[in-house]
């Protein structure tokens, strides 16, 4: 399901503070990379990343095909950084981005 300009705004407020979990870099998305991004919005739900490839075509292209990988939405690109969503269905308060900065 999409994400509303309300809820982005709202995703983009709590993602700003965060730091990249993930570095993602010229070899692109490999298994240990894909089984560190599903650990981390597991736990996380909202999580930053860091995609450092040459041209904004190919970072593209990669960041469509982590999407598609895990399952999450993309919430923003700025530059080299990348704002991804997935909710889970038990998040954990301890956590969880969501729960713990929902009154940014």
């Amino acid at each position: 399901m999409a994400l509303s300009s309300e809820q982005k705004k709202a995703f983009k407020r709590i993602g700003h503070h965060l730091k990249p979990v993930v570095i993602v870099s010229e070899q692109g998305t490999t298994e240990g990379v894909l089984a560190e991004l599903d650990r981390a919005l597991n736990d996380h739900e909202l999580i930053k990343i860091r995609v450092t490839v040459g041209d904004r075509e190919t970072k593209q292209l990669l960041v469509n095909e982590i999407c598609q990988a895990t399952g999450a939405e993309l919430v923003q690109v700025i530059g080299k950084m990348v704002i991804l969503l997935r909710r889970s269905k038990t998040p954990n308060p301890n956590l969880s981005n969501l729960v713990r900065y929902k009154d940014f």
